[in-house]
């Protein structure tokens, strides 16, 4: 049996074992050391400020937990199970090596809002790494738009051909993706940013603490305005978890683009050799292993949003143990994307793309037929009319065997009188140049726009 309990005096019997392994969480929470830490200091010198401790005590308690800190760093600090979690593992090293000073610690404070102060300190952090992830990976996307932005590729709806694009156009679609993801980390960290030190328990105290001065110590913006919510809310967690998933599901269609074009079918990507894996029994094959796992991982991100929104649905106010299950899902989606942003950095900064491939392809597939409508609609013929008479355009060449280049003049009159000998150039070899150099719209494919584009991300990303 483990040793007594800190909260033990209303108990007459120990836990049983197995509830204790069944209860514990240290073997996931005791990352959160150094932000209870922190918590524990500051806490501590507001208790001297308020006279609710001596000096000297709060002396005592500051170099116990510098002393702890230096155990944990060094490997040499215990994390017991019997201790149930981190701030109980502290806490009782801390008496351990101050004795009565280490007693008063928690004094208008609860494992409540303690652990909350812990995981909004956690997550400050985390979210700010994530952002940064986001933005390394925005700069790839942005050097590669730069390296390609005169060539072109079919763009896609169905997985059929659809028009051609720049390159470049195309890259930075996923740059204004993971920008969006960007501000929603961003938007999410302003709600984590507020200290939930002293809801204590779920009613506050009677003791005269200050919570502004914990909240300015650990540099939160603001104190949380109702104790009981406080102690009870898990929604800042599950909106990270969100964000995490809508993140994820970004970098999986990203995966799943780089898994089609490495394919021999489509042969418009080469992946570096180190983010692929080879094959135990076929010597010829290359994986694009790296891309199929974030893929993959993105079903991780979804389910732990939907453990923690199915966890919290018929929870009563204010706390429940069952809150305790918020940070293995949380723990695992910060890690995992974080991961993945790594590893897609990698993958996109070392990727060659096949531009003589990507061109051949763009002007294939009839790619060209709206331009060819447009065209008519310039004739003064209805968009509908128009969007008719080149479908059966379409159908003529598949029935054929041709493409639009190979129609003569006689062809494309007997669907339409306003065809002129433009037509001709319009479906030539530059064909597909002229496509996208005519755009007009703002954000469209042009090379004008395009560039627009990469000067926009080159000032808020930096030039590369």
């Amino acid at each position: 049996m483990g040793q007594k309990k800190l909260w033990a005096g209303r108990f007459t019997q120990q836990t049983d074992e197995a509830a204790e392994r069944f209860s514990s969480s240290i073997q996931y929470d005791k990352r959160l050391y150094l932000y209870d830490i922190e918590g524990s200091m500051a806490h501590a010198v507001m208790l001297a400020s308020a006279g609710i401790i001596s000096d000297s005590e709060k002396e005592r308690i500051i170099n116990g937990l510098e002393q702890i800190k230096n155990e944990i760093e060094s490997g040499t600090f215990e994390f017991r199970v019997d201790r149930e979690d981190i701030h109980m593992n502290i806490e009782a090293r801390l008496i351990e090596l101050t004795g009565d000073a280490g007693e008063k610690l928690h004094t208008a404070r609860s494992r409540n809002d303690q652990v909350l102060t812990d995981v909004r300190l956690y997550l400050l952090d985390a979210v700010d790494n994530i952002i940064c992830q986001i933005t390394a990976l925005q700069q790839a996307f942005l050097h590669k738009a730069v390296q390609y932005k005169n060539d072109i590729m079919p763009g896609f709806t169905h997985m059929q051909h659809a028009q051609p694009v720049i390159v470049a156009h195309h890259l930075m679609a996923y740059i204004s993706m993971l920008e969006r993801d960007k501000e929603r980390f961003s938007g999410a960290r302003a709600r984590i940013n507020i200290s939930p030190l002293g809801a204590c328990a779920m009613a506050g105290t009677a003791l005269p603490i200050d919570r502004q001065m914990t909240a300015h110590a650990l540099g939160f913006d603001a104190v949380s305005r109702n104790s009981i919510d406080t102690v009870s809310s898990r929604d800042f967690i599950i909106e990270v978890l969100s964000d995490c998933a809508i993140l994820g599901s970004h970098l999986s269609r990203l995966a799943e683009e780089l898994v089609i074009w490495m394919t021999p079918q489509f042969r418009f990507v080469a992946l570096s050799d180190a983010y692929c894996t080879g094959s135990s029994i076929m010597p010829q094959k290359k994986n694009p292993d790296m891309a199929e796992l974030i893929r993959g991982k993105t079903g991780r991100l979804n389910g732990n949003l939907i453990a923690l929104l199915t966890t919290v649905k018929g929870l009563p106010l204010s706390y429940n143990r069952d809150l305790q299950e918020d940070k293995e899902p949380l723990f695992d989606s910060i890690d995992t994307v974080t991961a993945m942003l790594t590893v897609a950095q990698g993958m996109i900064r070392t990727m060659h793309l096949n531009k003589e491939r990507m061109r051949a392809c763009a002007d294939s597939g009839f790619s060209l037929a709206t331009d060819i409508a447009d065209y008519l609609v310039g004739k003064h013929i209805p968009f509908r009319k128009a969007h008719e008479i080149v479908g059966a355009v379409v159908a003529y060449c598949i029935e054929k065997n041709k493409d639009f280049a190979a129609l003569d003049m006689n062809e494309w009159k007997s669907f339409s009188d306003v065809f002129g000998s433009d037509i001709k150039d319009m479906v030539g070899a530059d064909g597909i140049d002229r496509s996208v150099a005519a755009k007009k719209s703002e954000g469209s494919t042009s090379p004008a726009e395009v560039e627009r584009q990469i000067n926009h991300w080159e000032t808020i990303l930096g030039v590369l």
